[in-house]
């Protein structure tokens, strides 16, 4: 096969900003949801979603290029990858694609440049509040993000249980754990074990306890104590925040934790020998949108001993995340 031509590179990378878009577009429309199992012709499919027939023809077709939708028998079939666009589906990556499409978060990677400048998140120039803030005056766009994050952490959740054992535990805690999925399928695989769900007092106040061996602990980890566990999940918070702040974070933990306590840290990893051009992307949607970053290990066994822990082993997932785990010294 012959080598691209200096000149490819630039052109792929430069319309790659086009296929994004249709993603978006055909997302936002719902246009998934109107393939079932059998080819649909462009009128009809044109029709359910109210679009221009040749519009939306075009727009599939670049996104078959990528392989999501097909051609077929002359209408538009479901790939693999197109089926996940769909609402009901269970693993449907529809939230997290229309998060990114959000208007603030379009306008901080935007003003990208600011943060190349001043390694500052960019959407705290939108908002003094940056994107936390933001969301916090915008509950509807809040919503699609909550969405998002269950999306992904239900995405995770299976490969995070194949490789890790929780039943050595007694008590296991999730910091910042949402609506508590992760928890949940959690002590569902360590029955013995009692669990701690700790988020914003806002966030816990729309927790439906209905696990026997769940409680909940509002707070905040920067002012407020942290519950004392065997055990500490932490997925995806890390990235969300820059050093200073994620080691406060993990210092929270340790002041909560006893000597020999295990924190375990869910976390897309940057490879020290080769690029993961997804994790690289997400390590720039965190300097626009958060001040956060993605990290080596190396990096975060730094963090970890900064906040005293010590970094016990690393284990591989057959998802995006690796799981690293370190016991308090």
């Amino acid at each position: 096969m012959p080598a691209a031509l200096p000149y490819e590179p630039l052109y792929e990378l430069t319309y790659a900003k086009y296929s994004s878009q249709c993603l978006q577009v055909i997302a936002d429309m719902g246009v998934a949801d109107h393939i079932g199992n059998q080819p649909v012709s462009i009128a009809d499919l044109a029709s359910s979603c109210r679009a221009d027939p040749d519009g939306l023809d075009r727009a599939l077709r670049l996104l078959a290029a990528h392989g999501v939708f097909a051609e077929q028998d002359g209408g538009w079939a479901h790939t693999p990858s197109s089926r996940l666009l769909r609402s009901d589906h269970p693993m449907s990556m529809r939230a997290a694609i229309l998060m990114h499409g959000l208007p603030h978060i379009v306008a901080s990677l935007g003003a990208l440049e600011y943060s190349v400048q001043t390694g500052g998140p960019a959407s705290a120039t939108l908002d003094p509040g940056g994107l936390w803030g933001y969301l916090r005056k915008h509950p509807d766009e809040a919503a699609v993000v909550n969405q998002a994050m269950r999306a992904r952490a239900n995405a995770l959740i299976a490969s995070v249980l194949d490789a890790y054992d929780f039943t050595p535990f007694g008590t296991i805690a999730d910091i910042a754990g949402g609506l508590g999925h992760l928890l949940r399928a959690v002590l569902d695989a360590a029955p013995a074990a009692q669990g701690i769900l700790f988020d914003q007092p806002s966030v816990i106040a729309t927790v439906e306890v209905d696990h026997p061996r769940l409680t909940v602990w509002p707070g905040d980890f920067f002012s407020d104590p942290l519950p004392t566990a065997d055990a500490y999940l932490l997925m995806h918070v890390i990235h969300d925040w820059a050093d200073p702040e994620a080691v406060a974070i993990l210092g929270a933990v340790r002041k909560g934790a006893r000597t020999g306590s295990t924190v375990l840290l869910i976390e897309s990893v940057i490879s020290e020998e080769g690029a993961d051009l997804v994790t690289l992307a997400l390590d720039i949607n965190m300097l626009v949108a958060t001040g956060g970053r993605e990290r080596t290990l190396s990096q975060l066994g730094g963090l970890l001993e900064r906040a005293g822990f010590r970094t016990r082993r690393v284990i591989d997932t057959t998802g995006p995340a690796s799981i690293i785990e370190a016991g308090a010294v």
